[in-house]
């Protein structure tokens, strides 16, 4: 089993909640014809079935259908066997790293799952190796070799006490070497997992039918033989489809206008609860070097000068989130509030005079790009808001465009927008992954950011450390770094909403560290 002695401080309580499969091992529903399927909503759809192509909110369907080393048991905030039996470091500097599997493994078409299927399925990252996919995340592992059946070994070219929680992530699914190729990505719309569910169909963009699959050996205790998952294009049609009991609960995507609603008397009325707690997604702006005027660093510290972020998350967010002042969020170990130090209170004078010091006297161009359907209905309101405060400061101006997410993660990928919004869930609890996916040559961004200290001193010596404790001075450090570069700009952290039906249990253990729900965790009160 995997030992962490000294485990990672835990991220601020969560209290909340926030394609045909062949083959055999799918159980039928024992619940009664009239209850059929949990059904959640969501606004968060996958944008790729494949796990060697997402680095993003796909993940979410992932950890119900495919299957990894190491994953999250309810209440674990560091990584426990799934389909591992066990998995430790087996040297002191942390650089090799064994996993004994469990016996008997299948896929869920029947395909034997053994430690040749695991080299498959990580070495397939690295080969592939999709632009803003989660390669980015092996960054230290030099190769892994499959000495048995039943034995991996990874051997990492540092150190990386993190690493245990890298192979808990949904990107280190295991997949089978069969039915997905060493070189190229899947794109049959078919999935073959070993995880707690398989997926009965998918409709992109609309359903995903999940059933119980009988040939999984791991860790998760099913609650419940089947889940619908309905994506929703905004929050409003996914509380309207709430209130009519189309959906026994939603998961992501609950729009501030929607959250204060449901805390009415017509919400407790409708015989649904509202559960709230910290969340630890995070939303961001990213300058592009490639464009001319992102690229001049007094100009995104101007713009770092002017933004309000209380007045986002007051006026637009109706404060169900709040103002973030470093990358990593509060509640984790490392978080400071580096921007508000060093820039205070929004200020014209000041962002005029840094403009002034360098040469620009006369308003600065630059368009500003987000998605319509990924971040939640208020991303466009959000977006109107920085565009009128940077304006109406006579600085700059600043245009508007927007892509659905299918199209606009590709430009960012490609380097096409000079400023771009993006939002972070986290891989997994730790303030290396707040920092580590967005630096280096190889990012989750598309756009290197070549912060050499951080990449080559900073975070190795951060994972050198078990006790996650003990790299505060590391990660405060690496922080004034993007503070001084204003490469990414953080706006604010998010809390968790999500709206249940009276009748469904369980909701509030289903959510992983990485605030992904584990479906298997959800019943029915009438069923017990």
């Amino acid at each position: 089993m995997f030992n962490w002695n000294r485990c990672l401080r835990r991220v601020a309580a969560i209290a909340s909640i926030s394609s045909l499969v062949t083959g055999c091992g799918l159980l039928p529903s024992d619940a009664p014809d009239d209850e059929g399927p949990i059904v959640v909503g969501t606004t968060s759809a996958p944008s790729t079935l494949d796990p060697a192509a997402s680095w993003d909110g796909s993940w979410e369907l992932f950890r119900n259908i495919y299957q990894t080393l190491l994953s999250y048991p309810v209440g674990a905030t560091t990584p426990r066997p799934d389909a591992a039996k066990s998995c430790d470091f087996t040297d002191s500097s942390k650089q090799i790293f064994r996993c004994e599997l469990r016996d008997d493994l299948t896929f869920s078409n029947g395909d034997k799952l053994d430690a040749k299927a695991v080299k498959h399925s990580i070495d397939r990252i690295r080969k592939i190796n999709v632009n803003g996919g989660p390669a980015g995340l092996l960054g230290s592992l030099e190769r892994v070799q499959a000495p048995s059946d039943n034995e991996v070994v990874f051997y990492l070219n540092q150190a990386d006490a993190t690493f245990p929680f890298v192979l808990s992530t949904p990107a280190m699914a295991i997949v089978d070497p069969d039915s997905y190729p060493a070189e190229s990505l899947r794109e049959d719309g078919e999935v073959v997992g070993s995880g707690p569910f398989a997926l009965k169909s998918y409709e992109e963009g609309q359903r995903a039918e999940l059933v119980r699959n009988d040939s999984y050996k791991g860790y998760a205790d099913l609650k419940n033989d089947a889940v619908t998952i309905r994506y929703f294009q905004d929050s409003a049609s996914m509380v309207k489809a709430l209130k009519a009991k189309q959906i026994d609960l939603t998961d992501r995507g609950l729009a501030a206008a929607d959250v204060i609603d449901l805390q009415g008397k017509s919400f407790k009325e409708a015989e649904l609860q509202l559960v709230e707690g910290t969340g630890a997604d995070i939303s961001y702006l990213v300058f592009n070097p490639k464009d001319p005027w992102a690229a001049k660093k007094e100009v995104r510290q101007a713009i770092a000068q002017v933004v309000d972020r209380g007045a986002i998350a007051h006026k637009i967010y109706r404060d169900t989130v709040d103002p973030l002042y470093s990358m990593v969020p509060k509640g984790l170990t490392g978080h400071t509030t580096g921007f508000f130090d060093d820039y205070g209170d929004p200020s014209v004078s000041k962002a005029r005079e840094i403009l002034t010091k360098a040469g620009i006297n006369e308003p600065v161009p630059l368009t500003f790009w987000y998605t319509t359907d990924r971040y939640g209905s208020e991303t466009a309101l959000m977006f109107e808001e920085l565009k009128r405060q940077l304006n109406a400061s006579g600085l700059f101006e600043i245009t508007l465009k927007s892509r659905p997410w299918k199209t606009y993660a590709p430009g960012y990928q490609k380097g096409e927008y000079p400023v771009f919004g993006r939002g972070w869930f986290p891989d997994f609890p730790d303030a290396d992954n707040y920092i580590s996916p967005f630096v280096g040559k190889q990012n989750a961004l598309g756009t290197p950011y070549e912060a050499t200290k951080i990449t080559t001193q900073l975070l190795p010596d951060s994972r050198r450390e078990s006790d996650r404790g003990n790299v505060v001075k590391e990660f405060e450090e690496a922080q004034q770094i993007l503070v001084d570069d204003a490469r990414l700009l953080p706006l604010w952290q998010g809390r968790q909403f999500l709206a249940v039906n009276r009748d469904i249990s369980g909701a509030e253990r289903a959510l992983d560290p990485s605030t992904i729900m584990m479906l298997w965790e959800l019943s029915r009160k009438t069923s017990w």
